[in-house]
């Protein structure tokens, strides 16, 4: 995994500093010359640049302005304070950090759940609170930070606590070298409604968090991935939070799968569950799905008992999780029965073309 691929820093931006200069100047310079040179209606590339130096200075306007499918928007070096949603509409459409790495460009905002929404209608839940949300079909992003730096030590009074950096719904969704920053529910890999089976792919990705900060119901594959436990200061006792808690519908074959990835932890030896199963209120029939294969576990993972129930009338030993082949402290197998293992026949079938059947995600930035 490249070294830019760290984990955060402590504190409320965490890693959202920027190293605009040079590398602004390198991706925007020469490209964007002149803005007087008159309109381009034919060009279906546009520059975001919070300095002035493009197209838009928000990711939100060059979104809208990409009307139609298959625009790129290549984005400056910056932190990006918005909320962006890429609509139905937009379907195939790519973001690109210029600099090539994820820490230069940022999208981050602060909502959770348990923030009123400004008209007094109510609050904004789990999936309102989203930084960037996603459902166009054929996304893809290289590159880029999603962030949501939304903290419980700043509103004690909150219940709604879940704060996500990135929904994405859109079938065929892809994101390459990217990371997600936040605390709980950060990455929601989901799909529009339970009768639609989106896919998704994650490549050389970084996500952290500490309460269920990977969820969702889509059929996802994440290869070469890490995921990072963050330590909390409101807990004293184990466990912290869980890795995974898919939700996967009851008539999708394929949930999550997790191959040659690692987990990582800066909490405590063992604090942390690999997953727990997410069957929520509005689809009590789903069955979660979670394949972990090829995968290194750290000492964060309690290897003893690695899942977890997150309500007692949906057992996880009920669910469709499994393990294949994972190293690590974290993947001893100490009480058997607590880790669901694949046989090598089963695990034949645990892969990314069996995930995502037609669809071979690929790079857009090249």
């Amino acid at each position: 995994m490249p070294s830019h691929y760290s984990p955060a820093t402590p504190g409320r931006r965490r890693l959202l500093t920027t190293g605009a200069g040079a590398a602004a100047a390198l991706a925007f310079g020469t490209t964007v010359p002149a803005r007087a040179a008159g309109p381009r209606p034919d060009r279906r590339t546009l520059y975001v640049d919070p300095a002035g130096g493009g197209d838009h200075t928000t990711v939100q306007a060059a979104v809208d302005a990409a009307s139609g499918p298959g625009f790129t928007l290549v984005l400056a070096p910056g932190t990006y304070r918005e909320t962006v949603t890429v609509h139905e509409a937009s379907a195939g459409l790519t973001l690109i950090g210029a600099s090539g790495d994820p820490r230069d460009t940022v999208i981050v905002y602060d909502n959770a759940a348990g923030t009123p929404k400004p008209d007094g209608s109510g609050t904004y839940g789990t999936g309102g609170s989203a930084t960037t949300t996603v459902r166009a079909a054929g996304f893809t992003a290289h590159a880029v930070t999603f962030a949501n730096d939304w903290l419980r030590a700043d509103h004690p009074d909150y219940t709604g606590t879940q704060a996500v950096a990135l929904k994405v719904t859109g079938d065929r969704s892809a994101f390459f070298g990217c990371r997600f920053l936040g605390h709980q529910d950060t990455l929601y890999a989901d799909t529009a409604d339970l009768s639609t089976f989106a896919r998704q792919y994650f490549r050389d990705c970084y996500a952290e968090g500490d309460v269920d900060f990977v969820f969702g119901r889509a059929t996802a594959v994440f290869e070469h991935c890490r995921f990072h436990t963050l330590t909390r200061e409101d807990l004293a006792a184990a466990p912290y939070g869980f890795v995974f808690a898919p939700s996967t519908a009851v008539a999708n074959p394929r949930g999550y799968l997790v191959n040659r990835s690692r987990v990582t932890s800066g909490a405590p030896d063992a604090y942390y569950k690999l997953a727990r199963p997410w069957v929520p209120s509005s689809d009590t029939t789903a069955r979660p799905m979670l394949t972990v294969r090829d995968t290194h576990l750290g000492r964060g993972i309690d290897a003893v008992a690695p899942y977890a129930n997150m309500r007692d009338a949906y057992p996880w030993q009920e669910q469709r999780f499994a393990e294949y082949r994972n190293t690590g402290p974290g993947a001893a197998v100490t009480v058997p029965e607590n880790r669901p293992r694949l046989t090598r026949a089963q695990a034949a079938s645990a892969t990314r073309a069996a995930y995502l059947a037609d669809w071979t995600p690929r790079r857009r930035d090249r």
